[in-house]
């Protein structure tokens, strides 16, 4: 079960190390074909935001490579249930309020990996 949640911190992190790629440099291009319900003029225009939001998916990215890094079992559970529930909120704020694929793609892997760290450590 342990090697599970590992590799769906790997999963998670390499989706948001894809995310800060699409936001921070492919906002223009790339993520045309990504976001197609976005408006193409809007993309321009909103390319310094977009490039925010993806530093903020690095920061959650490298929170949980760091959590792989640790050699503590204990702290390397704590840290890598901190960022993946920052990535399960996230998720899930952007399903309520953007659309309901974030759910799918950012938020189940993160709650899955967070309840196998769960039942493994503390049931």
């Amino acid at each position: 079960m342990l090697i599970v949640a590992k590799l769906l911190i790997v999963l998670v992190a390499i989706l948001h190390l894809y995310f800060l790629w699409l936001e921070m440099f492919a906002w223009t291009t790339k993520a045309k074909k990504v976001f197609r319900k976005f408006p193409e003029e809007l993309f321009e225009p909103t390319k310094t935001l977009a490039a925010n939001q993806g530093l903020y998916n690095g920061f959650l990215a490298a929170g949980l490579i760091w959590s792989l890094l640790i050699e503590n079992l204990e702290w390397q559970v704590y840290v890598a249930m901190f960022f993946l529930g920052c990535v399960s909120v996230a998720g899930i704020y952007g399903a309520l309020t953007a659309s309901k694929k974030i759910f799918t793609v950012q938020a189940l892997p993160a709650l899955i990996g967070l309840g196998l760290l769960v039942i493994h450590f503390f049931l």
